[in-house]
């Protein structure tokens, strides 16, 4: 049987560096940081430095339903919306049982669990707020995109930390490959950006003091960020029956675990995310151009990354482009991998690379071509995009050029 192909048709997103996919990418490709000092409560935080979206605008939702959702819902909801209507599609034009909704996210709704312990332990409340459950469960970001847009088909959260939104884009691949749907939503939602996450993450003594600068010999960690993305994938028959504008497709997606440490990654998992991920697309390493690293910033994430690329594509390692759009819009946790689809379109569709911006000081090991703090033009028939997450859970996609 020939399998399904699928296609990039619509995107939406929001972050510390715009609040719609094209202002992500035009920030991305002229090396615009977004991170700066945090604005919220820090009480006794240490940290001081975050990727925050400057303004978010709800008022397109109807005040019940925005009710019911934490912020990371919103901002998944939101990112959904901008994606429909970049792929021109709307409730009339879609049979609504054969479109669904991945969204993955790596944490849960923080806003509506700071809130609850806020209640209880410092202002002596009995209960906590009615809905503290649906705008906190994990999976609240894709029914509340299900719910606004009329979304009937395959509806389910992913959970997988850094790598959430890669999975999510995967498993959509596998609903359209599977006949289960002809379109789905999927990427990913976070808003880490709250008292009780970043509490959590600066006692692991993971987060950069002043900045995000992967590869660079003076990293000293990655910084958080609120942020959401969301494409709309379908069936490369069915966009083109329509006559929608095809932005890239998905060729391949590579899944693998390292099976090791819950916190310090292998090289084998991302290896093999990698030449699995080239496998399904039926690519040899040459055939790609640009690689969007995970790149976190951490020592030992960016030395690691750099061996799986080495190990994987050889001599064309040298050859490839690769950066790590984190240094502008931040650690995004689960939405980072759809965040950074938009990096792999824009490369994609604009022939140019966007830079790794901070880069000061050369690694010895991590020498590739990381587009240091400027974008290059180069023509990319096809893009990769890294994910590799505490656990070991890695997800690597294939976009190409179409």
């Amino acid at each position: 049987m020939t399998r399904r192909r699928v296609v990039i048709t619509g995107l939406g997103g929001l972050c510390s560096i715009g609040t719609n996919a094209d202002e992500i990418w035009q920030s991305m490709r002229s090396g615009r940081c977004g991170l700066g000092p945090l604005t919220i409560n820090r009480r006794d935080l240490k940290t001081n430095i975050g990727g925050e979206i400057p303004f978010v605008d709800d008022s397109g939702i109807e005040p019940r339903q925005r009710a019911t959702m934490g912020r990371f819902s919103l901002l998944a909801t939101l990112a959904a919306t901008e994606a429909m209507a970049h792929a021109g599609l709307d409730r009339s034009g879609i049979r609504p049982e054969r479109v669904g909704a991945i969204v993955g996210v790596a944490v849960w709704g923080a806003d509506a669990v700071d809130d609850s312990y806020r209640d209880v332990f410092l202002e002596g409340k009995k209960r906590t707020h009615i809905l503290t459950v649906p705008r906190a469960m994990p999976a609240a970001a894709a029914a509340q995109v299900s719910m606004v847009l009329g979304l009937r088909g395959p509806v389910f959260g992913v959970t997988s930390a850094c790598s959430s939104a890669n999975h999510a884009l995967c498993a959509a691949v596998d609903q359209i490959r599977s006949g289960r749907a002809d379109i789905m939503l999927a990427g990913g939602a976070d808003a880490p950006i709250q008292y009780g996450i970043l509490k959590a993450w600066e006692a692991m003594r993971v987060l950069a003091r002043d900045g995000c600068r992967p590869f660079s010999n003076d990293r000293d960690g990655l910084v958080l960020a609120d942020g959401a993305g969301i494409a709309v994938l379908e069936t490369l028959d069915g966009a083109l029956a329509r006559g929608a504008r095809i932005l890239a497709e998905i060729v391949g997606c590579g899944l693998s675990a390292d099976a090791s440490d819950v916190v310090s990654p292998g090289v084998d998992g991302p290896i093999a995310a990698i030449q699995a991920c080239l496998d399904d697309a039926e690519l040899s390493p040459a055939g790609v151009d640009y690689i969007n690293a995970h790149g976190t910033a951490t020592r030992i994430n960016d030395r690691i990354e750099t061996l799986a690329i080495r190990s994987v594509f050889g001599a064309h390692a040298d050859r490839l482009s690769v950066s790590s759009t984190k240094s502008m819009h931040g650690h995004c946790l689960g939405a980072s991998g759809a965040i950074e689809l938009i990096a792999c379109i824009g490369a994609i569709q604009h022939g140019v690379v966007p830079p790794t911006i901070g880069y000061s000081a050369v690694d010895p090991e991590c020498d590739l071509n990381i587009t240091p703090n400027h974008s290059v033009e180069r023509n990319v028939d096809v893009a990769l995009s890294n994910a590799f997450a505490f656990g070991g859970l890695n997800a690597v996609i294939a976009l190409r050029k179409i």
